[in-house]
């Protein structure tokens, strides 16, 4: 019997893991795969991402891995860099091979306790009262409490769910892969200049001695799942460059459609959806791994107090209310960002104009933090601008803000002296610190860093300690 049943072990599946472990929720996490993906596509950890891994001492590990390159050209690819005072301490972007990240994140739930079982796929289940029994794809049954479908954009467990996921199908397909080329590195530089002036759809990157991460539109869409020929990557960039750059030898070759689609629900009973099995979108913008991770960050000490029996009446619903208006958001960007890389003269007309309002700080400002997600307010109702917002990395008595986050434990940041936690201490910690860098009296940091509750009033305080945090001891 576990507690909780995690189909997939993306990103999304091995921070949910991670999140429960910390509350010693008993996890298996099911992958279908053997073996970790084989190719070496490189993903973007955005602001918002790689705060969430700075608290829970994660990002040191990451920073090693990756490469960080400048906050900027998000938005369509539109070339304007990061205003000035981006209010995160991480205000750059890490990119990173994607089987590195899975493994770190996978890693780190492993070391905290979680089981995973590679080569194992849910086939079935049948709910009732007291938990989900789960059959895999060799007959096996198992038993949990709660069962969750991080399992990508396909899911077995919200087709099996009879969950809809309505949207648009794909328009336009793009082939990915890396491959040698059998042309001059100056070539290929002058011949991307020109196509990427009008054309942001693709592009011819280094990626080793000799070898091109390379991005190119494809002829329609192939309803497929399979990768593309080599063949098909050669008459593609023929098409667009005029030249297929004397590419072989290919790495890996794949391809993704543009869809755009979204849950219409994130829960039925003891059966929830995070990451691609709830949204899928374009990859413009970078979003798609951080808009899950950010699910699973959310949704993870929710699930844990529910287990635990610790969780307030509508607690786990408010993860559906929360995280499904964000995904609306990025949804509607991503296809506002799909238009603008039109190279029609409509699109590339309104392309420009977006790029002159960009020169002013407040437009790049918006459209930064809505991409990074630094920008995100949950509804926690009427209070201060900062209510429902994260709280940036800040200065504290006992160094930096996020150092104090580790444990996915929620934190009262008293600047008065004069609060307690008083019976919720087994799951709220409680920081006396005057010196803090903050404009207001006191805040309750919920495990994901959003900010639950602002004041000075110890029975107002004791309201929303229950509200977020249940029954105290």
């Amino acid at each position: 019997m576990f507690d909780v049943i995690i189909a997939g072990c993306g990103p999304t599946g091995a921070v949910l893991a991670a999140e429960l472990r910390l509350h010693d929720v008993r996890v298996l996490v099911l992958e279908k795969d053997t073996e970790p993906i084989p190719f070496t596509r490189i993903v973007g950890l955005h602001i918002r991402s790689l705060e969430l891994m700075a608290m829970r001492g994660l990002l040191e590990r990451i920073l090693k891995r990756g490469r960080r390159r400048p906050a900027g050209a998000y938005f369509a690819g539109i070339d304007k860099p990061a205003p000035a005072g981006l209010d995160s301490s991480y205000a750059y972007l890490l990119g990173i091979p994607q089987p590195v990240i899975v493994h770190l994140l996978e890693e780190h739930a492993i070391e905290l306790g979680a089981q995973v079982r590679r080569g194992s796929a849910v086939a079935a289940f049948q709910q009732d009262d007291d938990g989900v029994t789960v059959e895999l794809a060799d007959g096996e049954q198992l038993r949990t409490r709660y069962l969750v479908g991080c399992d990508g954009a396909r899911s077995t467990v919200r087709k099996l769910l009879g969950v809809g996921f309505p949207g648009e199908p794909s328009r336009n397909d793009t082939l990915m892969g890396e491959l040698e080329v059998g042309v001059p590195p100056e070539e290929i530089a002058a011949k991307m200049a020109e196509i990427r002036d009008t054309d942001k759809r693709w592009w011819f990157r280094p990626f080793g001695e000799g070898v091109y991460s390379v991005v190119v539109p494809a002829a329609g869409v192939s309803g497929r799942a399979q990768p593309p020929t080599l063949e098909e990557f050669r008459q593609q960039l023929r098409t667009v460059a005029g030249t297929d750059f004397g590419v072989h030898s290919p790495r890996w070759l794949s391809r993704f459609g543009d869809a755009t689609r979204l849950a219409e629900r994130y829960r039925v009973g003891r059966v929830l959806l995070a990451g691609d099995a709830a949204h899928i979108h374009p990859p413009i913008g970078g979003q798609g791994l951080n808009l899950g991770v950010q699910d699973a960050f959310n949704l993870g000490w929710k699930l844990a107090a529910q287990v635990r029996g610790r969780a307030p009446d509508d607690l786990l619903d408010t993860y559906q209310a929360e995280r499904r208006p964000v995904a609306e958001d990025v949804l509607d960007n991503t296809r506002a960002q799909t238009e603008l890389m039109s190279t029609e003269p409509g699109p590339q007309a309104v392309r420009r104009l977006l790029a002159e309002l960009m020169d002013f700080d407040e437009v790049n400002r918006h459209l930064i933090e809505k991409i990074t997600a630094i920008g995100v307010r949950y509804d926690f109702g009427e209070g201060p601008e900062l209510l429902g917002r994260r709280l940036p990395d800040i200065d504290v008595k006992q160094g930096r803000l996020y150092g104090l986050l580790h444990r996915g434990r929620g934190l009262l940041l008293d600047r008065t002296e004069r609060l307690t936690v008083g019976g919720w201490s087994d799951r709220v910690d409680h920081l006396a610190d005057p010196t803090a860098a903050l404009d207001v009296p006191c805040v309750l940091l919920r495990p994901d860093g959003h900010v639950a509750w602002i004041g000075d009033d110890q029975r107002d305080l004791d309201d929303h300690l229950s509200r977020w945090f249940g029954t105290p001891n």
